[in-house]
């Protein structure tokens, strides 16, 4: 009896003792969850906190004396006069208006309130209409970037402000005023990259990064598929198939800078292919997203069923009937996914397309996929490298701006995964 009850004791110490600890792994699980969800918070707290103001922009309106006499500029279809004439003087006559007790001797000062292109604004409206010479016109321009950073962050001490105490008397005035306002920022998505923050758009990289992801779709989905039917499917088990299959899950593993060492070897120093355009771009994520889509295509076929293959054999379809008929179609949701999943990590790539040259100063909205692009992450990493803090906000608009084509990109696999996978 008392080795029954001493076995019996043993028995409840060790399920005490196993008990314990499942309850410190679950606890431990928690805790991870825990960091890594706060890691998270953190991170997008600091993007978001840095990056919201970047989707606000100020302007200045006010009436403009499009006065010919001023400007030197008689006849605003004359492209000599044009060049030469003085459109930035009706800005400043303007904005001498608007403050008062402002004299000549402060034109300087109310120059640097208005953007630097805001006499190009002038020059583009008259060219496209000639008539609006020797009229006056309500105008709408950007400010300039210190005045921008003073009305969006002023007493915020991380931002340091240049604007002199008399500027910002001028500034602190128009917006009463109401002829400084703050709007939506819809230049930072309808424009290319700027040497002036408050110019700067993300348009360029959008556009540079759409037609990158279309060439890397058009070639590596297909031959991914085509690669992972063959060796799921046709290929012989031999030492070259083995050697072929160990060196496609290697090269998932790769870094990708890699890869933009191969396209910088291959495709711009053998065949002479132009640096910085979507087409080189794509090509050498290509390269980089095919193992993963490949594996994830392999796994896809490898989860139908071997009764369907049997019963298309049994009904008389030949090799390729059963594959292209019966195996392709249930597998291709999972095929869908993993390519999916492969575009958004080509999505978010630098380091390859840097080796590339797509980390140039483009100003102009590519084209084709032959002009001189950049994309999203590139174009983070140049405003993030920028010393300017205006940059530094713009770069973190950007991270939003990818982290949602990412998340978005990730959300449509697991909604295609879901709708369209079968449980067999």
């Amino acid at each position: 009896m008392n080795n029954q009850e001493t076995q019996a004791e043993i028995v409840r110490k060790s399920l005490k003792r196993r008990y314990r600890k499942e309850r410190r792994f679950r606890a431990y699980g928690i805790v991870a969850i825990a960091i890594a969800l706060a890691a998270l918070v953190v991170l997008f707290t600091d993007i978001i906190s840095k990056g919201h103001t970047a989707f606000i922009k100020t302007t200045i309106t006010m009436e403009v004396n499009i006065d010919g006499e001023m400007m030197y500029l008689d006849d605003a279809t004359d492209p000599r006069q044009m060049k030469n004439a003085d459109f930035v003087e009706p800005l400043i006559q303007s904005l001498m208006r608007e403050i008062p007790g402002a004299t000549e001797s402060d034109r300087s000062a109310l120059r640097d309130l208005i953007n630097p292109y805001a006499s190009n604004q002038l020059r583009d409206a008259l060219k496209e209409n000639p008539d609006l010479l020797g009229t006056t016109q309500a105008m709408t321009f950007l400010s300039h970037t210190d005045v921008d950073v003073y009305v969006k962050h002023a007493g915020d001490d991380q931002y340091s402000i240049k604007l002199s105490e008399q500027q910002r008397e001028w500034v602190d005035q128009l917006l009463e005023r109401g002829v400084i306002e703050t709007s939506f920022n819809d230049v930072f998505f309808s424009r290319g990259d700027s040497r002036d923050p408050s110019r700067a758009g993300i348009l360029g990289a959008i556009v540079g990064s759409l037609l990158t992801m279309a060439v890397t779709l058009v070639l590596s989905f297909p031959i991914g598929v085509a690669a992972a039917i063959y060796l799921e499917e046709f290929a012989p088990q031999n030492k070259l198939t083995d050697f072929i299959e160990v060196n496609i899950n290697n090269l998932a593993a790769v870094p990708s800078i890699i890869f933009g060492l191969l396209g910088l070897a291959v495709f711009i120093n053998l065949f002479g292919m132009p640096r910085s355009v979507p087409l080189v771009g794509g090509l050498v994520l290509t390269l980089m997203t095919l193992p993963t889509i490949i594996i994830s295509s392999r796994a896809a076929i490898k989860s139908v069923p071997p009764s369907i293959r049997e019963a298309a054999e049994g009904m008389g379809a030949s090799k390729m009937q059963v594959v292209l008929h019966h195996v392709l179609p249930l597998a291709l949701p999972g095929m869908l996914t993993g390519s999916i999943i492969g575009m958004a990590q080509a999505l978010g790539e630098t380091a390859p397309l840097l080796l590339i040259g797509m980390v140039a100063f483009i100003v102009d909205v590519p084209d084709g996929f032959l002009d001189s692009a950049t994309v999203l992450p590139v174009q983070v990493f140049l405003w993030a490298g920028s010393p300017e803090l205006a940059f530094i906000e713009r770069a973190s608009a950007a991270i939003m701006v990818l982290l949602t084509f990412l998340i978005s990109m990730n959300a449509l696999a697991i909604w295609m995964r879901k709708r369209l996978e079968r449980r067999w």
